[in-house]
């Protein structure tokens, strides 16, 4: 199976070029073929992290030009420090070398926070060229329906904020009614105001929280149904956070 990875990407490489290696991998139905052609694990969670191993152990970046980090568990934490040792034998630039090991660090930011679906990230990959070409793979667990979710990126899909919906792509087999996207086009407004209070006096958000407390209510009673029949949370009290978007995901 390390064989039929390595020969896969060489060819694929030689024939269309990293960067077109790096879109395949970016895209969820196509690297979950791959998987299956190479014969793990079937539809499994395992998939992800055995071919995200195997292609790493299958590339080698001196001959391919795609250099691999990351991984499971602690590995997943791996590319802030191997990434500048793996550019070291490329002609990488430092700043792209910077902006690499920023990408993995806001990928996982935004899986994990950002995009608050109930789906906790355990494995983090990212795949880059020599021209700092970059494909990310993530991939969370819901504990409580056991399920997972895998998360794609792509480098020429992402501008600088992250937060614009960056993702090549989400693949999983449930879809959650209730989620909440901040990347969303329609959590644009939701971002600026977020900023707002943060960058504001912490103590009106303090006293506010305060009120609410003392009403023994919560953010839920404000959750209203618009005529698409999305949710969202309509603020009416001292702050007004317009287009918090709770849709499926």
């Amino acid at each position: 199976m390390k064989k039929l990875a390595a020969s896969i990407s060489k060819i694929l490489i030689d024939e269309h070029g990293t960067k077109e290696f790096l879109k395949r991998i970016a895209d969820p139905l196509w690297f979950q073929s791959f998987g299956c052609v190479l014969g793990f694990d079937w539809h499994s969670s395992g998939l992800t992290t055995v071919v995200t191993g195997v292609l790493q152990q299958s590339i080698i970046p001196q001959n391919r030009g795609i250099m691999i980090s990351g991984g499971k568990g602690k590995k997943s934490s791996l590319p802030n420090s191997e990434i500048p040792k793996l550019a070291e034998c490329t002609n990488i630039p430092g700043k792209k070398i910077s902006d690499l090991v920023y990408a993995s660090k806001m990928a996982a930011k935004v899986d994990n926070t950002a995009v608050q679906d109930g789906y906790n990230l355990y494995h983090h990959t990212i795949f880059f060229d020599e021209q700092g070409n970059w494909t990310i793979v993530q991939q969370g667990m819901n504990s409580d329906i056991k399920m997972a979710r895998r998360y794609h990126w792509i480098s020429d899909k992402v501008d600088s904020t992250f937060l614009s919906e960056p993702h090549s792509g989400i693949i999983c087999d449930k879809t959650h009614e209730n989620v909440l996207d901040m990347t969303a086009c329609d959590s644009i407004e939701t971002q600026k105001t977020t900023l707002d209070l943060i960058r504001g006096n912490p103590e009106n958000l303090i006293s506010s929280i305060k009120r609410l407390h003392c009403r023994k209510t919560t953010l839920d009673d404000w959750i209203t149904y618009n005529r698409d029949n999305q949710r969202r949370i309509d603020f009416t009290d001292s702050y007004e956070m317009p287009n918090i978007l709770i849709g499926p995901l």
